[in-house]
């Protein structure tokens, strides 16, 4: 009877321990996932916060190539080429509203031979700004602006006496009012139905002679039509093979709605660059254009002239270029 009274004392202790036990876990349970929830709150506050406001960077690339013969049998030509590129972004992100910003600027020269001057290999300015307001789902009501443009003189080569292009000759702005697809920070989308593009040329000779497809005489032409503008720009790979490459291409296709619509105006850019160790990168970029109005010399005459209509036609025009050199990340 006594081992009966003593084992039910000793149940009750422990039913009494195991209910304090069970107690303490539920209240150490309740703490501890009110602590994760909170600290989900402050993580997800946090990231939050990060994207959104001004996200800025850029790329500065410069690349020299040098050549020198002395004596060499199997011939050839002393040579120095130098390649500079700046590529940089300014976008903002608040709520409803995002505002890109982006600038690219090239220029690249080569000289070969002891007596023959430096020739142009690279020449661009091109500025893109795109306003846009949340529509629904990914889509944002969207206005860009682009201008585009050179810096200096270019030319048929060898002759350097007539231009064949020149800062603000051509010069492109082109306004567009459309619908925007940003499903992730990579990758956009841009319809417009309704745009204006105005081709400028301030050159008197290319102006006389109704270059970029102005009237002769003429320092300016006005389009309107429908504009396409996809770009996929990215930087963070996560697979081993290619977490130090960085890749943006870049296709713009603009249609005359009055003018053989049709004929697609298409630039197409994409830079490619390996980042070798901190400040060594290896870059390849490559430009296709096809612009109906841009005539391109295929048989000029000895001097070098193009007279308007003869011995120029609408082409093709594609630019390669590879360098190695230094490079800055911001």
């Amino acid at each position: 009877m006594g081992y009966f009274v003593s084992l039910t004392i000793i149940l009750k202790k422990m039913k009494r321990r195991t209910i304090l036990i069970i107690l303490l876990l539920g209240c150490f349970y309740l703490s501890a996932n009110s602590q994760v929830t909170e600290a989900e709150k402050q993580l997800r506050s946090v990231t939050t916060d990060t994207l959104q406001g001004w996200k800025k960077g850029g790329i500065v690339t410069f690349s020299l190539a040098q050549t020198s013969l002395s004596n060499w049998a199997s011939g050839g030509q002393n040579s120095v080429s130098l390649n500079g590129l700046f590529s940089g972004f300014a976008n903002y992100k608040k709520g409803k509203t995002a505002w890109d910003n982006s600038l690219d600027l090239g220029y690249g020269l080569l000289k070969q031979g002891k007596d023959e001057d430096f020739t142009k290999t690279d020449d661009k300015i091109d500025f893109v700004s795109k306003f846009g307001q949340e529509a629904f789902g990914k889509f944002y009501y969207s206005a860009l602006l682009n201008f585009r443009t050179q810096f200096s003189p270019g030319y048929n080569y060898p002759d350097v006496t007539n231009k064949i292009s020149d800062f603000l000759a051509p010069a492109y702005i082109l306004a567009a009012l459309g619908l925007d697809y940003k499903p992730n920070e990579y990758f956009t989308a841009f319809l417009a139905p309704l745009t204006g593009k105005i081709t400028i040329v301030t050159e008197e000779s290319l102006s006389a002679a109704g270059a970029f497809g102005v009237s002769p005489g003429e320092t300016s032409r006005s389009e309107i039509g429908g504009y396409f503008r996809m770009v996929y720009s990215r930087a963070d790979f996560k697979s081993e093979f290619l977490k130090n490459v960085s890749f943006t291409t870049k296709l713009d296709i603009f249609s005359n709605y009055t003018n053989n619509p049709q004929n697609l105006d298409i630039n197409w850019e994409t830079l490619t660059s390996l980042k070798v160790n901190k400040f060594l990168t290896a870059s390849f970029i490559t430009q296709l254009v096809y612009d109906d109005d841009i005539m391109v010399p295929f048989d000029s005459d000895e001097s070098g002239v193009i007279e308007s209509g003869e011995g120029i036609k609408s082409k093709v025009q594609f630019k390669e270029i590879l360098g190695v050199g230094l490079s800055v990340k911001f």
